[in-house]
């Protein structure tokens, strides 16, 4: 086990009803002039809309909103925000929807108190002397962003990251009767990128992490669970509610203490959907299946110790790498049955462009710390991924 410093100040509201308590948790954040982003009418369908205009008027707070986020949230939505956030004097950002949502409205409380552009913070290393605060009311369980100290925006060509605690959401509502009325696709790359993320954590070459080892394998077995009972039963409210939690447990950062996950997996998607506009969770699913595959013959023994743990292999008769090559199966198998594609033939993804993203990915060096993937093995993982 390393070293680790951890802090997650977000405070969490969950269950039915949880979007009333709004009005307090605005007033405790002293909010004078508020700016929400989300992304479509489906707010004002859920009720969320008219919950925040009340509490915003009940408070005498400026209310001002924008509903033009995408998948993949971009840095010019993030420009034309940060301007009318100034213009406004904006001093807090509430995100509803899912992980596009509240990256951006990160993004957004990166560059209002910033005289430069925001994009400094993603491509250039510059670093924030201030940051608005970020609230959430979430209605898609998959990226954790949350409860994270992370946000992800693409500028077209670059799909790059950012990480800051000044950015971890002050609050974050959830909900689970917000996810009822989600589609099953939607539902579904959400399960995957919760599984992506667990992964991640997962796979380490830090020992002596049985604390994180086990809770990462529990998360992982109630993710599965939950998964196979939304397929029977769609309104299972009990199973939404589950994975609504888990999507917050395994990007919080609780899950990374004492270790180092890996993380190449998810620097190869970001070049995916940055190239092709993809949805995150289903080209984690592609990732998963092909780096799982790769890593099988190269650097098997955490893959097959969860081969063995979570699903149930037999590690008697069975080598690392066949029991690593299976767990590369078992993944395929559950991405499947969630309707998910688990190869890029299948996403009409071909091999065009593999040498200018794997380029892109390591200007700065490998990537991954389980095994590091350098530009040679990071076209050799999308390949796998044909």
């Amino acid at each position: 086990m390393v070293n680790f410093k951890y802090y997650n100040p977000a405070k969490i509201v969950f269950g039915a009803g949880s979007q009333n308590e709004l009005a307090e948790l605005l007033k405790e954040e002293g909010v004078t002039s508020l700016l929400m982003v989300y992304s479509g009418d489906f707010i004002k369908e859920l009720g969320i809309y008219d919950t925040v205009e009340r509490a915003a008027k009940e408070l005498g707070i400026e209310f001002t909103e924008n509903g033009e986020v995408k998948p993949n949230p971009s840095v010019e939505l993030v420009r034309k925000l940060v301007k009318q956030g100034k213009e406004k004097k904006v001093d807090f950002v509430l995100a509803v929807g899912g992980g596009s949502s509240i990256d951006t409205a990160k993004a957004v409380a990166l560059g209002i108190p910033y005289d430069g552009d925001v994009w400094d913070f993603f491509y250039n290393g510059a670093l924030p002397q201030k940051v608005l605060g970020v609230g959430v009311i979430t209605t898609l369980p998959a990226s954790g962003s949350e409860t994270s100290n992370a946000a992800i925006i693409s500028n077209g060509e670059w799909k790059l990251g950012f990480e800051d605690n000044r950015i971890v959401p002050k609050f974050a509502i959830m909900n689970p009767e917000y996810t009822l009325s989600l589609p099953a696709y939607q539902t579904n790359v959400g399960i995957a990128d919760i599984l992506s993320h667990l992964l991640e954590r997962y796979f380490s070459d830090v020992s002596h992490t049985d604390v994180t080892d086990y809770m990462i394998e529990g998360a992982v077995k109630a993710l599965l669970i939950n998964a196979r009972r939304l397929i029977d039963d769609p309104r299972d409210l009990n199973a939404r509610s589950e994975i609504q939690w888990l999507a917050s447990i395994a990007h919080n950062n609780l899950l990374d203490t004492g270790r180092i996950g890996d993380w190449g997996s998810h620097r190869i998607e970001h070049e995916l959907s940055a190239q092709y506009g993809i949805t995150h969770g289903e080209g984690m699913a592609v990732v998963m299946v092909a780096w799982t595959k790769y890593v099988a013959k190269v650097k098997p023994y955490k893959l097959a110790q969860l081969a063995v743990r979570v699903f149930g292999e037999d590690s008697f008769n069975n080598t690392e790498e066949e029991l690593a090559l299976r767990l590369s199966e078992h993944l395929k198998g559950f991405f499947r049955s969630l309707d998910l594609k688990t190869s890029l033939t299948e996403l009409n993804i071909g091999k065009e462009h593999f040498d200018e993203m794997a380029e892109r990915a390591t200007r700065n060096g490998s990537v991954g710390h389980y095994i590091n993937l350098d530009k040679r093995l990071f076209k050799a993982v999308l390949e796998a991924a044909i």
